[in-house]
């Protein structure tokens, strides 16, 4: 099964109840939640007051996404505000690892981010305790970016890998996800694709949910 989330920092959010509705009634079957810190990346999103909001109304997955640093600090209380998913980067983390046993005894599943300079080498010798990894395809920090086309190699690497050891690790997409690459993207091995921009400026944001699943078929 192929998966589209909506990156809510793309939401309008003098508005966020009505596009959390959006979602919902949509074909996505994610929603994707960007928390940053402004000093993993450049930029600050939002915390748990945004989350508890999502945890109420929301009837999908969260997928929840740390781009700060020492995520482990606050792997129960992302667990407690309803996250279903929770990826850390491994560029953030320590002891990562550690990290993912934690987030598995919280209840969760747990995910590895990787930027793009980030090989998926890096991954090895943890990728059987990975139940999701997130290939970035721009560098985080900010939505709107423009896709880094040596992702596609980095997914086609990753799959053959994940095939080879016999796992179901998703493989997921954040950045730059856009109706002309998605089929690209899902025809490498992509599972779920994180659309923000793509999505919500869109006239129709329901309508160019169901067109970019559409390509997965």
């Amino acid at each position: 099964m192929k998966i589209i989330a909506p990156s809510i920092l793309s939401a309008d959010f003098g508005n966020l109840n009505q596009d959390i509705d959006m979602i919902n009634q949509s074909e996505a079957q994610w929603f994707h939640v960007d928390v940053m810190d402004g000093v993993f990346v450049p930029n600050i999103s939002f915390g748990f007051p945004v989350m508890k909001s999502l945890q109420k109304r929301a009837e999908k997955t969260l997928d929840v996404h740390l781009m700060i640093v020492q995520p482990e600090r606050y792997i129960e209380e992302f667990a407690k505000a309803g996250a279903h998913i929770l990826t850390v980067h491994i560029e953030a983390s320590t002891h990562l690892h550690r990290s993912l046993q934690q987030i598995k005894a919280a209840g969760m599943k747990a995910g590895v981010a990787l930027n793009p300079h980030t090989p998926i080498s890096s991954l090895m010798d943890v990728l059987e305790d990975v139940d999701l990894v997130c290939l970035m395809s721009v560098n985080p920090g900010f939505g709107g970016q423009k896709f880094i086309p040596n992702t596609l190699q980095k997914i086609k690497a990753l799959k053959t890998e994940i095939e080879s050891r016999g796992l179901n690790t998703l493989i997921e997409i954040d950045g730059g996800v856009t109706l002309d690459n998605a089929q690209s993207l899902f025809n490498a091995g992509a599972d779920v694709l994180v659309a923000g921009n793509t999505v919500f400026s869109a006239e129709n944001p329901k309508a160019t949910i169901s067109q970019l699943l559409a390509l997965s078929k």
